[in-house]
């Protein structure tokens, strides 16, 4: 399989897998997150595409970690209990392994690339993939314990990892 097409499939089973996880939340603000999330990989999907046939100006950045601090901060307030099943944090496991799986591949082909542009754009896919991989990492700790999550407000430093991690 051709390294395109095989990229522009994982970020579109990405992409879907996102669209089933919002489906299935009962939580606004999650379902948001996991939307904007499924947006970000159709985005990716795109660049790839454009990969094929010419060098993308860039990849966008996401916002949805600093949107993700606004929700994570409301229900931190919000005076109702959450309650999860097991299977639905386990779906969000998935997520992580998933996005881990996508900064790898995007890595070893930035590592690869004989265009400087395409190296970039892979980079930068990675970038995305590691602040996706981030968020569905709090998200999954949020699910498996809320309570003890949303107790501490320094567990979701999203704006720091946006301005130091990466």
């Amino acid at each position: 399989m051709d390294i395109f097409a095989f990229a522009m499939e994982k970020e579109k089973f990405s992409e879907e897998y996102y669209r089933d996880l919002a489906g299935r939340t009962n939580h606004a603000g999650l379902r948001n997150i996991l939307t904007m999330l499924a947006d970000e990989e159709a985005k990716h999907y795109r660049t790839v595409e454009q990969m094929q046939t010419e060098n993308p100006e860039s990849v966008t950045d996401t916002p949805v970690l600093e949107h993700a601090r606004e929700v994570f901060e409301a229900m931190r307030t919000a005076p109702r209990k959450f309650s999860f099943q097991i299977s639905e944090a386990e779906l969000y496991r998935k997520a992580c392994q998933i996005e881990a799986q996508s900064k790898k591949f995007y890595l070893e082909r930035a590592a690869e690339a004989r265009d400087p542009g395409q190296e970039r754009i892979c980079r930068l896919l990675a970038q995305e993939e590691d602040k996706h991989l981030y968020l569905m990492e709090n998200i999954y700790a949020f699910v498996s314990k809320p309570e003890s999550f949303l107790e501490n407000a320094e567990r979701y430093p999203f704006d720091d990892y946006v301005e130091g991690v990466l």
